[in-house]
């Protein structure tokens, strides 16, 4: 299965909205994403992850990449997830204490950093 990705602005944030699985072979394209929105000088972003069929430990990366990036910045990067499936992966990996995941993109939106 293939990532389809779309950004829009909501506020002072940058939503990307994710689909489909973030694994080895797509990863890729989603750290492209992140890479070009931070050096467009887009700090505080939203990952709509609700649409997210699959999440590897490269994809876990990417994101982790794309704080760090942010974080450079004095920025931030809030997730969007309610699968069970994908929630689970973070909390196995601890991950749920480095990310703010909410379950809505206007709630991510209206969360202060």
């Amino acid at each position: 299965m293939d990532l389809s990705l779309s950004t829009r602005t909501v506020g002072d944030r940058t939503v990307v909205e994710v689909g489909g699985e973030i694994d080895v072979y797509t990863a890729l394209k989603l750290r492209e994403q992140l890479v070009e929105l931070v050096n467009d000088g887009s700090f505080h972003l939203v990952v709509d992850m609700e649409r997210v069929d699959f999440l590897d430990s490269t994809g876990l990366g990417v994101l982790i990449g794309g704080l760090k990036r942010v974080r450079a910045h004095e920025g931030s990067l809030r997730l969007v997830c309610n699968q069970e499936r994908i929630l689970k992966i973070f909390r196995i990996t601890g991950l749920t204490k480095v990310f703010p995941i909410h379950t809505s993109v206007e709630e991510a939106v209206a969360a202060t950093d």
